[in-house]
Parts: C-alpha cells; structure tokens; sequence
C-alpha cells in the first residue's frame, strides 16, 4: 500500500531545520530527499547524526518522518522519542510520536503525548484533529470489547514476503496489486514498483498456477500502479497509477481508465475528474456502474485524505464530483471505499475511533441518517487494515499488514456468521410517460431520470440514468427517506417539461424481524409523466388562493407557486406568461384591475426566488376568460363554476434555444482528462 499512499507534508514539517542547515550538510541532503518523496534513501542521510549532541533531535524526528511519509509508522516510535529526549520540540513531534504510539498499542501513551502536543500547539488544523483523536481514543476499549462474529484467514496460496493488498473479485478471477517480482525500486519505500495482477479463484481458493501480470499494457515500467475496479459487465477497468519517482515525473496518483475491446485492454488514459496537484486513488465503481467512489487530498476537504463521489452522466463523463461529507471524513484519513450490493459502504480510515492505523468501517443510511460502525476484531488490528471486497454478502477479502503475515501488506479473507445478517435491499423502478392530446398515457423513451435525496435544508444528486425504448428506469433507494425524481427529455420537434415527482420510503420498510432469507429485495414502482410544451396552452396552477379583495401572497399560495418556480428552473429555456382570473362578482374595472395586481404579486415573488424578469410577464385578465359559468341557466349562482374562474394560470410563450445537457452527443473522448483543463501530460514514467 505504501507505494500509492501519499500522507500530507504539513508547512510546519522543516521549519526547525532551518537553523542546522547551515552545519550539516547531510541534514540539507536528507531533508532535500523528502521533499521529493525519496523517504528511504533519505533514512540513510540522517542514520549518520542520530547520536549527535547537536542535531540528533532533528536527525531522528527526520527519521521518524521518514517511515511515516513511506506508510511505516509503527517503527517511526522510537526515532520520534528520541528526538523528544535529545530536545527536539517542534509541536508536531508530539502529534505524530502519538500515533505511533497507537500503532503499537501503546494508547495511554499516545494519550499522554496528544494532551502534551495540545499544550504547546499552534497549527489549527492539527489541534482540531488532536482533540478528535484524543476522543477517538477513549473508545478504543469498546471496539476491542465489541462481539462480532468474523472469523479471518490469511490467503495463503497468494501472499508472499512482499506487499498483496486491494483484492477485487471479477468474473472468476482475483485481481490485486502487489511488488511481487519486480526489479525496479521505488526510492520512497526501497522496495519494487507495485503492478496489477489477476489468478484464478472460486471463493478463496485461488489456482496459484493462473497468476498473472496483467502486462505492459497497464503496468508501466518505473510506475506504481494498484488499486482496480470495474464496471459490472467488467469491460472498463478504472485503476491508479503514479508516484513514478522521477525528478520530472508525476509527484502525485491519478485515475486511469481502460476498456476491453478485441480481446485486450486499451491504452489507458487519465480520466476527467483527476485534479492537478491531488492523490486521487483507490477507485470502486457501485454496482450498478453509474458512481465511481474514490480517495482525494483535493483542497476544500475535511482534512487528510477524503472520499469522494463522481456520477457517469448521460453522456458518458464522470461529472459532479461531491465530497461524501463530514459523517464519513474526518480530519484524518479516509480510503479504498466499495459499495456493497446491500448499498453499504466500506472504507478505511485512521480518523473515526479505531485500534491501530486504518481500521475498518461500514458507512449505513439508518432512518434517514449515516451511521459509521467500526467493524471490530479480528476485522482489525493495531495495524493498517484496508481494501475490503465482498463476493457474497456473508464474506470476502480485505487487505492487512497485521503480524503474523508473511511480510508487508498481506490479503486475508473473511466470513461473517452474524445470526442477524439479514438485509433488505430497495429499488425504485418506474416507466417515463407522456400524454397524447385525449390525455392518454403512453411511453416515453429516452429520458435522462435523475435521483435525488430531498433533505430538509437542500436535495443531494444520488444517481441517474437514461430510460431506453420502454421507458423504464431502476435505482437503489434507501427506507425512511425522502425523494426527488428528475426526468428530462432531449429536444426533438416535440418539447416536454422537465418533470419533478416526489417519493417517499417513510412507512414503506420491512422490519427486520419479518425477515425470512439471508437477502431480501423490495421492489416499489412509480410512474414519472413529462408533459409536452405546447405555446400558450393555459396551465392550471392549483390551490392559489388569496384572501377576499387581496392581492396578497398567502403562505399556502407560496408553496404552489414554489413549484412553478421549480418548473422554471428544470426548464430554463422558456419564457411564461402568468395569469390571474376572477369570477364576474363586482364590476369588470374591479376585476381587471385585482387579477393584474394578483397575477403582478405572483411574479414578483417569482422573480424574489432567483428567476430572471426576462422569463416571465404577469397578466390580469379579470373576468373577461372564464372556463365555466358564473350563473345556471336559472340565473342562480353557480358557486362550482366560479370557483373554477377564480384561477390563476402559466403558458409558455416563447422557448429559447438553449442547447441541453442531454442534445450533448456521446464523444468517448469526455471520460478522459483533457489537455489544458489543468491535467498532467502522461507518458511512460509519468
């Protein structure tokens, strides 16, 4: 993992070598040597002086930087001690001897020297992350108490003395990452560039004689490359490359994509939502294909590194790139997410309350809510356990450096006995509909179907895709939630409304105890009908009503109105006439002249929630267009009729040319990162 594991550098790191440099010219040599990432051969640099009355402190908090930045922070302890003992006092060597610390069980210890880091800090963002370990550590005593029913087994046949780790299951072959036999050093680590491989396997019975390389096509020379995933027809492969470990090459990791067309893979190309200057890694497609979840150090995160989310939008690219918020990351570090067919997700991370350095964990949606659970023992340990794939819902593979492999990062797999192991998965499926002019319903082919939580204070894009000639589409919702389905239609010589439905799960989930079988699908169905946009064909906006006489904007008006403002936005190519209509009480001036200021009253709100004047014009026409009759034919009032009157109405009266996302033809081309958008130039080596 080492080798495609980049930790940040914090600004604070060199400050207090600047006063040696001017007598040591091994400290110069050794510090120049970190800064360009080349950990192992620094170690050597600073080896020389860690006995030296006058830069031991430095030379062996150097050391411990060294085997922390190059992922080997358990033996970064004493080094941090002993610059501790020879008065070495920058602040952060207190932060980090803590944490190795941790990683050697020692937590009273790693306690201590938090609570002494805090009394001398003044680097805001490793304070706030010392006060959540310092919590964090307080619970260590509950997650090694807590029962679980994992039992795990190392992979024998598979792992060796050098490092096996992100195991990813695909059409009957394990694919990992691994150093095994290769010549080339990585001067970070000091051991061997790491490549992707595949073997044969049924469940954890892997057929050692199908190990293979999966060639010079994917795996570089002088390159690290690791970390795969595929889509569910596994004909695209997304993996990470990087950290070439050249003064001229790539400092950082990036996302590769790569298709299977005539037998072989493509020449893989770095994908549109890598980000200049990032680590970006540890890629896990969902399992419907259409969200790539992966790992960033991007700016504008919660601290370390993060998980993020992209969407495959309907033309092919990976947009909307989100940060998965602040119940998954933490100041820490967050990595090597998978989402399991349960729609749970699995990641690692050093930043929730754990036992050693990355531990386990299992994000789940609850009532509406993430919950995070460490996944205990023997799940992990004081060591790095990360990379964990199920092939069934009851077991699967993981990665760990625990002892008691056979060295480095090893792969181990897992079977859970949990006796309440029992999951409900629900989809939302539907039909995309349209009316003919009698009303009828009829299918509406190739509509891009949108999915989105509809929480409290905004909505969150979950998932979309495009219906095909039966109109149907199919998502993963989640019980005890809220809902917005999109539907948009490409324009053709017919226009349609982008269209907005509501759902909700509340009331609809299974309790656990009614459960029968290991797994359990809920399918609920819906039908989303998109309009056609016909010019100024009146449309009725139900439930405006205002107080007697009064121009007013009733709360209640309000919300029906909101959603016109909804239509607004969804279809930012039309412009609209509303209208205000009254019944024939009072005298025509009378009526004329409150529709307008009513239909006035309704624009301006409108146009206070964000839409351009340019969009929409207010129209009173009194009582001059009346849909029923004020009176019978008795001459008696005709209350149902007049209720009918008093109504106010939208037409579309002009639709602008504006190009929509989805008249945006597919071009393979806009899965990969493009030239000038801030990319690196990739090559071999790089």
């Amino acid at each position: 993992m080492k080798n495609l594991v980049k930790i940040i550098l914090i600004a604070a790191f060199i400050t207090g070598a600047s006063l040696s440099f001017g007598q040591s010219k091994a400290l110069k040599k050794g510090v120049k040597k970190i800064t360009k990432g080349e950990y192992d051969l620094a170690i050597s640099q600073f080896q020389k002086y860690t006995d030296s009355r006058e830069l031991g402190g430095e030379a062996n908090f150097y050391l411990g930087e060294c085997y922390r930045l190059s992922n080997r922070v358990h033996q970064a302890e004493d080094y941090y001690k002993k610059a501790i003992e020879r008065g070495y006092r920058a602040e952060e060597v207190y932060f980090y001897y803590a944490f190795a610390l941790k990683m050697n069980r020692k937590y009273k210890d790693a306690q201590i020297q938090l609570e002494r880091f805090l009394n001398v800090a003044e680097n805001k963002e490793l304070i706030k992350h010392a006060n959540v370990e310092l919590d964090n550590l307080a619970k260590i005593d509950e997650i090694l108490n807590k029962k679980t029913y994992y039992t795990v087994a190392s992979l024998e046949d598979l792992n060796t003395e050098n490092a096996e780790y992100s195991p990813v299951y695909q059409d009957g072959f394990l694919y990992f990452t691994s150093n095994r036999g290769v010549d080339k050093i990585y001067k970070a680590t000091g051991t061997g560039f790491t490549d992707l491989f595949r073997v044969s396997t049924q469940g954890a019975n892997v057929e050692i004689r199908s190990l293979e390389n999966l060639g010079e096509e994917i795996n570089l020379f002088n390159v690290n490359e690791g970390s795969v995933t595929f889509t569910p027809d596994g004909r695209t492969m997304v993996f990470a490359r990087g950290n070439s470990g050249k003064r001229k090459g790539s400092e950082n990791v990036d996302l590769f994509i790569t298709r299977f067309r005539n037998r072989e893979w493509s020449d893989a190309r770095p994908i549109n939502i890598n980000d200049n200057g990032a680590w970006d890694s540890t890629p896990a497609f969902s399992a419907n294909g259409r969200i790539l979840y992966f790992a960033s150090d991007r700016k504008g995160g919660y601290g370390g590194v993060d998980l993020y989310a992209a969407t495959i939008d309907r033309t092919g690219r990976f947009t909307r790139v989100r940060n998965l918020g602040p119940e998954v990351n933490t100041p820490g570090n967050e990595m090597f997410p998978y989402v399991a067919d349960d729609g749970n997700l699995y990641f690692a991370s050093d930043g929730h309350p754990g036992i050693g350095g990355l531990d386990l964990f299992v994000a789940r949606r609850v009532n509406g809510q993430t919950t995070i659970e460490n996944l205990g023992v023997p799940m992990n340990s004081s060591a790095d356990d990360f990379g964990l794939y199920l092939f069934k819902i009851d077991r699967g593979f993981f990665s760990s450096s625990r002892d008691g492999g056979k060295g480095d990062d090893d792969i181990y797999t897992f079977l859970n006995d949990d006796p309440n192991l029992k999951i409900v998965n629900y989809f939302l499926t539907g039909v995309t509909k349209s009316r003919d002019q009698e009303g009828n319903e009829k299918i509406l082919p190739n509509v891009a179907v949108k999915l989105l939580r509809d929480e409290r204070l905004d909505t969150q894009e979950m998932d979309e895709m495009v219906t095909g000639n039966d109109g149907k589409f199919n998502f993963r919702i989640y019980p005890h939630e809220n809902y917005i389905l999109v539907g948009e239609k490409p324009p053709t010589d017919v226009r349609y409304f982008t269209t907005r439905l509501s759902y909700t799960t509340i009331g609809k989930g299974v309790p656990q105890e009614e459960l029968k079988e290991l797994v359990t699908n809920i399918t609920l169905d819906t039908t989303l009908v998109l309009d056609q946009i016909v010019i100024d064909k009146a449309i009725v906006l139900e439930n405006i009503y205002y107080n007697f006489g009064s121009a007013d904007i009733r709360p209640d008006a309000a919300q029906e109105l909101d959603k016109l403002v909804n239509i607004l936005l969804d279809n930012p190519e039309i412009a609209i006439e509303l209208s205000s209509h009254t019944d024939s009480v009072d005298t025509e001036q009378y009526n004329l002249r409150l529709s307008s200021n009513r239909a006035k009253a309704a624009v301006d709100y409108i146009i206070r929630q964000g839409i351009s004047k340019d969009r929409i014009i207010a129209k009173g026409y009194g009582e001059s267009r009346p849909i029923a009759a004020n009176t019978n034919p008795d001459g008696s009032d005709n209350e149902e009729g007049r209720q009918k009157n008093r109504r106010t109405e939208f037409k579309v009266i002009r639709i602008d040319q504006i190009q929509s996302r989805q008249e945006e033809l597919f071009d393979e081309d806009r899965f990969f990162q493009e030239e000038g958008s801030g990319a690196k130039k990739q090559g071999q080596g790089n």
